[in-house]
C-alpha cells in the first residue's frame, strides 16, 4: 500500500496547520497542537507521522490504535481509540471532514492548456505511432512501438510499455501499464472511483487518490472503465482479459489469467484470485473474495466469499449443485400444484 499519492499525478498542496484544517473543517483541535504542521491524507493503515487521516467506524478501532498518523478525525466518543502523539481532530462526520482535508492537500495533475497535444515533457520511445488528434500530457511515457490510435487522451504522468495498442477515444490516466497490453476503443482507466460520505450539507466526493496497475498483457475491451484506487491501487494482473462494457471499480484487484465477460461490474475493493473466470453480467458486491480457479456463471449475483475451485450460479450466487437442486425442487413443487388444480 502506497503511503502518499504518488506525485506524478497528484500534487501536494501542504504543509498545513491542524488549526487551518480544524477551520476548514469545523473540527475541533487542542490549541497546543493547532501549530502542528500535516502535509498528507492517508487511510489508518498507511498514515506516516506528517498525515492526517480518519476513524469512522468502530470496527476499524484496532487500525486506530496502532496507526502511525499525526492527526485523526474522530468522534468524541472515539478519542481514546487513538495512539498517544496522534492528534484528535473531533468533529461529527470523521470520513467527509477528512475527504475536505485530502481536497486541500492534495491536487490531480491537470493537462496544461497552453501546450501542445503533445506536451514537450512527453518522452516517446521508438516506433511509436501517435494517430490524429491524440493528446499526450506532461511526463508521460511511451514504450517502443506502441500505437496511440486516433482520439486518444494519456494523462500527465501515465507510464506505457512496449508494443501497447491504445484504441480510438480511449482515455488513460493515473496510470502504471506494462508491455503488450491492449486498451480497446472508449476504454477509460484511471477515472475517480465511485466514492461518497454524508456531509453536513449533503453528500462529499471522497478524492480518489490512487493509481491503476494494467501488468503485462492484460487486455480492456471496449468502452470497459476501470477506475483508479481510493488509497490503494487498482491491480489487473498479468494476462487477464476484460471484455467489453465492464465496469471494474476502485481499489479492485484481478489476478493473473483471469477472464471478465461483457456487462460484469466488480464492486469497490474486490479480489478476485488467479485464473478466476466470470460470466457474462456477472456483479461482485464490495469487499468480497473470488478464489483462484473459481468460476461465477451469467449473471451471477457474488454477496459472500466464493472458494477457490468452485463454481456458482444464481443470485444470490452460491455453489451450482445447490443452485440445481433448489431450482428442481421449485420444478417439481410448481408441476404438483398444478396436477392438484392449485395453480
Amino acid at each position: 500500500m502506497p503511503t502518499r499519492p504518488d506525485t506524478r499525478f497528484f500534487e501536494s498542496l501542504g504543509p498545513v496547520t491542524l488549526g487551518a484544517v480544524a477551520e476548514l473543517t469545523g473540527a475541533s483541535v487542542a490549541a497546543d497542537a493547532a501549530g502542528r504542521l500535516v502535509e498528507v491524507a492517508a487511510v489508518l493503515s498507511a498514515a506516516e507521522r506528517s498525515a492526517v487521516s480518519f476513524l469512522a467506524d468502530g470496527r476499524h478501532a484496532a487500525s486506530a490504535g496502532v496507526t502511525q498518523a499525526g492527526a485523526c478525525f474522530v468522534r468524541a466518543d472515539a478519542v481514546e481509540s487513538l495512539p498517544e502523539g496522534c492528534v484528535p481532530l473531533t468533529c461529527g462526520l470523521p470520513q467527509a471532514a477528512w475527504a475536505i482535508a485530502a481536497t486541500s492537500l492534495h491536487r490531480p495533475r491537470e493537462f496544461d492548456p497552453d501546450a501542445p497535444s503533445v506536451h514537450p515533457t512527453a518522452m516517446l520511445e521508438s516506433g511509436v505511432r501517435v494517430g490524429q488528434g491524440v493528446v499526450i500530457g506532461a511526463g508521460a511515457q511511451i514504450g517502443a512501438n506502441t500505437v496511440v490510435s486516433p482520439g486518444a487522451v494519456i494523462g500527465p504522468g501515465v507510464a506505457i510499455g512496449r508494443e501497447c495498442v491504445v484504441g480510438a477515444r480511449a482515455v488513460v490516466g493515473f496510470a502504471l501499464i506494462g508491455d503488450r497490453v491492449r486498451i480497446y476503443g472508449g476504454a477509460v482507466i484511471g477515472e475517480a472511483g465511485f466514492g461518497v460520505t454524508l456531509g453536513p450539507g449533503g453528500l462529499v466526493d471522497i478524492p480518489q487518490l490512487g493509481r491503476v496497475i494494467l501488468q503485462d498483457n492484460v487486455a480492456i475491451g471496449a468502452n470497459s472503465c476501470v477506475d483508479r484506487g481510493a488509497f490503494d491501487d487498482t491491480v489487473i494482473g498479468e494476462n487477464s482479459k476484460i471484455d467489453n462494457l465492464v465496469q471494474i471499480a476502485h481499489n479492485v484487484v484481478i489476478g493473473r489469467n483471469c477472464v471478465v465477460a461483457g456487462h460484469s461490474g466488480l464492486s469497490g475493493s474486490a479480489r478476485v484470485g488467479d485464473g478466476v473466470q466470470l460470466g457474462g453480467g456477472v456483479g461482485l458486491a464490495d469487499h468480497v473474495t473470488v478464489g483462484d480457479g473459481a468460476r461465477v456463471g451469467a449473471r451471477g449475483g457474488v454477496t459472500r466469499d466464493i472458494p477457490p475451485g468452485q463454481t456458482w450460479v444464481g443470485y444470490p450466487a452460491r455453489p451450482y449443485r445447490e443452485f440445481f437442486r433448489e431450482v428442481s425442487w421449485l420444478t417439481r413443487a410448481a408441476a404438483q400444484r398444478k396436477a392438484r388444480g392449485e395453480g
